[in-house]
Parts: structure tokens; C-alpha cells; sequence
């Protein structure tokens, strides 16, 4: 990195924190460059360079964003208060600027809450799939986590900053570390990697997310290109600790923002982090062992020390209901090491497909070998996001294909398997319903079960194309 780009991003991530902290504040192009130290002009060009995003529009997401996140768990505070808090001083313009983010007004927003359809990410749900959501919620946290509310210390850490997906933690996770070794600053004694977000993805799109990784450091620093001192103040917490794989960590964060709001907490307005107590590449399932940690106003409910679980009550049948009501992000997650599973198992046999998700009621992903590969067919395995089944079908790579085949079936006495009404608008040729009601409380049965099942099917279904 040469020494210009290291001093853009010094200035650049000095103004970027200051912006976060003080979006309540006057926050003019001409007071931001003189904290950066470049004239205006010059200032203005080198932040839309690193952020990707003029000053402007920067500003005013941050403050839309701040709002929206606000209403989401605070829905009683008066919109106008909101507006004038974050220097947004008319009606129309905040009414307009909300809804070029969010696609709907920010009355609407206010009233329909979660149940709005945009880009920010919650999904539309009745409050009978909320209940069960909590249910959910409420018996994964018992199996993968202990939340404990602590008074957490002032912490000192050196850190990178990164706007977009979190793929690049890695490399900046060395990179801060190779730093301080060589500046010889790491806190040896008491060390921690942490993790901080500064946006909530509820409502940031996850291109501009923006986290800094960061170690503790024994002393002061000053900025050293991408570089930087992050002080976490210190506070009360809520202490979530995991051992988890890395595609359950949003679930986690979901799972004890639910915590938060479900056992009356109120969050407060700081850092949200993750302390990682392992290297997961050495954990032999892949898991993290960290902490996902909440800071949260000290009121008068709050005993530090405390465990708590989710205070709800509910009957056998309500349970029971609400055992198979996931959302599509979880289900979309029991996909993901449902192939994952196939391809370790099996990597020799099949070539796997990618998760198709372009419907929101289907998920599936293919399988298909060499010999099946020349007659241009393959297996699906197809999970029903409305009905909760999974099922595998023969398929081919077009529409001729599976047509072609299906006559072929269609003219045999062969019916083993129920053979698809019309190929016009099927995926499948010829399919098997494999789990009815499936149990994704007990993940690694069921993943035995699809197993199996779908293993017969591809036999018997081999065996009649040979």
C-alpha cells in the first residue's frame, strides 16, 4: 500500500467514525474536511474513492438508517422528533428520503413494522409465525448459548475497517495482527479478536455494511493507514457465548436481539461486537467458540450476572406447531449442510449443483454423475418451503430433455414412482415425496433420513434408464 492510499484512509476512517458517532450533529462538507485536514474539493473526491459513496448520500442513509432501526424497536417515539433529532427539518424531504430507502413511507414503516416487504431484509410474518419464531428462538438459545448480563471494561483495540461483505475479515484479521507484532502493541497478556459492526443489517444493505476487525493493544497508537485506535467504553452487556458454525452466526444475532426485546431489556445506543475465543480452522466441526455481545441501558430490572431464558409460555400444541415453522433464511441454512453434507460424502459419485432460491416457496439443489451427465439428466433434491417436505425428482438440463424422457415413461408400465402430470411447467420427470414432516430439531436424523431415501430413489431410478 503506498504512502498517499495510507493517509487517504487514515483521514478517511478518522471522519467515517466521527460521522457515526455524531449524525445528530451539523455535518457539513466544510466542517468534515477541515477534520480530515483537505480542502473541500479535494476531501469530497477522496470519500466517494474509499467509501464508494458521495458524502451526501452517506450522511443521509447513516441518518435514515439511525431512524429506521429507532422505529424497529422503539415504535412509540413521535416521527418528528426522530426527523428533527437527525437534521432532517422538513416533513417532505424526511417522508421522501425514507421512502427512497426503504420504499414506503416512514408512517407505514411505523405502523406495519416488520411485516413490510423491502430492502431491508425482514421478512413479512403473521404474529401466530412471530410466536412460533420466538418458540424457535427460545429452544435454540437453550441448546447453543449462554447469555449472561455483564458489566464489560473499557477495552483498547487496533482495528481495520471494511464496507461490504465479511469475506475479507480473514486477511484483515492478519493483517492487523502482523501490525502489531511488529509495533510490538498486542495485549498478550489479556488478547482478544473481536469483531465490531457499525451498522445494524436490518436495514443497511449488506454491499455498504460496514465492521472493523480489531485486536486488544497494551497502549495508545496513532493512525498508521488503514490502522487505526477503536476504544469500546465500557457498560453494561448482554453476553451471548456460542459454539457454532459460521453460517449460524446471523441466527445468532437474531436470536439474542429477540432475547433482548422479548425479556423487556432496552438496547442501548454503543458498540456491537464479537470476542472470538478459538481459531475455527482448528476446531474439528469448523465452529466458532465468541461471544456476541449487546450493550443495554442499565435500568432497574437489570442484576448483572444474571442467566435468563425467554419468559414465554406455551402448550404441547402450540409446540408442536411451531416445531416446523422456520423461516426461509433457516431453511435456506438446513439447504446449505444438507448439500454440504452430500458433497463430503459423495464427492467421488456426484457433481453438485448450486442452492437455486429464485422462488420463494422452493429450494433444491442437483446432483448428477459422468454417465448421467451425457444423457443430460441429474437429481434434484427439492425442499417445500409452504408444505415443509422434501422430495427428489429425475430432471433433465432443458425442456426437450425432460420431455424426451418423459414420454419414455410415460409409454412403460413402469409406475413406481408417480410420474410429473405435464412437462410444460415441471422441474421433475418422474419424483418421490422422501420426508413428510420433517424434524429440524434433530437435524443429523433427518439428514440420515434424506439420505437414504433420496439413495434408493437414484438406484432404482439408474437402474430402469440402464
Amino acid at each position: 500500500m503506498n504512502e498517499t492510499r495510507r493517509e487517504y484512509l487514515k483521514r478517511i476512517n478518522f471522519v467515517l467514525d466521527f460521522i457515526e458517532k455524531n449524525l445528530d450533529a451539523d455535518l457539513s462538507l466544510e466542517y468534515l474536511s477541515k477534520k480530515a485536514h483537505y480542502s473541500p474539493y479535494h476531501f469530497h473526491r477522496v470519500f466517494s474513492t474509499v467509501v464508494n459513496e458521495r458524502l451526501n448520500e452517506f450522511i443521509n442513509r447513516k441518518r435514515i438508517e439511525r431512524i429506521a432501526s429507532i422505529i424497529l424497536v422503539e415504535p412509540k417515539i413521535p416521527l418528528i422528533d426522530l426527523a428533527y433529532k437527525y437534521g432532517l427539518n422538513s416533513d417532505n424531504s424526511f417522508s421522501r428520503a425514507f421512502k427512497t430507502y426503504y420504499g414506503v413511507s416512514p408512517t407505514r414503516f411505523k405502523s406495519e413494522g416488520k411485516k413490510l416487504f423491502s430492502k431491508i431484509g425482514i421478512e413479512p410474518f403473521s404474529s401466530e409465525k412471530y410466536i412460533c419464531s420466538i418458540e424457535n428462538t427460545k429452544q435454540w438459545i437453550k441448546m447453543n448459548a449462554q447469555i449472561t448480563i455483564k458489566k464489560l471494561p473499557a477495552l483498547k483495540l487496533a482495528g481495520i475497517s471494511h464496507i461490504g461483505k465479511f469475506d475479507k475479515a480473514g486477511n484483515m484479521f492478519q493483517r492487523v495482527m502482523e501490525w502489531g507484532h511488529q509495533k510490538k502493541v498486542l495485549n498478550t497478556t489479556n488478547f482478544k479478536a473481536i469483531t465490531i459492526y457499525h451498522d445494524n443489517p436490518n436495514v443497511t444493505q449488506a454491499s455498504k455494511l460496514r465492521f472493523s476487525t480489531c485486536v486488544t493493544i497494551n497502549k495508545n497508537i496513532n493512525a498508521d493507514g488503514e490502522i487505526r485506535q477503536i476504544d469500546l467504553k465500557k457498560g453494561v452487556y448482554v453476553v451471548g457465548h456460542f459454539e457454532i458454525k459460521g453460517e449460524e452466526i446471523s441466527k445468532a444475532w437474531k436470536s439474542m436481539c429477540v432475547w433482548v426485546i422479548e425479556n423487556g431489556y432496552e438496547f442501548r445506543d454503543g458498540d456491537y461486537f464479537e470476542i472470538y475465543h478459538n481459531d475455527h480452522n482448528t476446531h474439528p466441526e469448523q465452529k466458532f467458540i465468541m461471544d456476541i455481545c449487546i450493550p443495554l441501558e442499565k435500568t432497574e430490572n437489570i442484576k448483572l450476572g444474571e442467566i435468563n431464558n425467554l419468559n414465554l409460555s406455551k402448550n404441547n400444541s402450540q409446540n408442536k406447531e411451531c416445531e416446523n415453522n422456520l423461516d426461509d433464511h433457516q431453511l435456506i441454512i438446513y439447504m446449505k449442510e444438507l448439500r454440504l453434507f452430500f458433497q463430503k460424502e459423495y464427492d467421488t459419485i456426484f457433481k453438485l449443483g448450486k442452492i437455486y432460491q429464485g422462488d420463494p416457496n422452493f429450494s433444491y439443489f442437483s446432483l448428477t454423475t459422468e454417465e448421467l451427465k451425457k444423457q443430460k439428466l441429474k437429481f434434484v433434491i427439492i425442499l417445500n418451503h409452504k408444505d415443509l417436505s422434501f422430495s427428489i425428482c429425475l430432471s433433465g438440463q432443458n425442456k426437450s430433455i425432460r420431455k424426451k424422457y418423459w414420454k419414455i415413461f410415460k409409454g412403460s408400465d413402469w409406475n413406481k414412482y408417480h410420474l410429473a402430470e405435464s412437462i410444460d411447467d415441471s422441474l421433475s420427470i418422474i419424483d418421490q415425496t422422501i420426508v413428510e414432516k420433517p424434524n429440524f430439531n434433530n437435524k443429523r436424523n433427518l439428514t440420515e433420513k434424506i439420505e437414504k431415501e433420496s439413495l434408493k430413489f437414484i438406484e432404482e431410478i439408474k437402474d430402469i434408464l440402464e
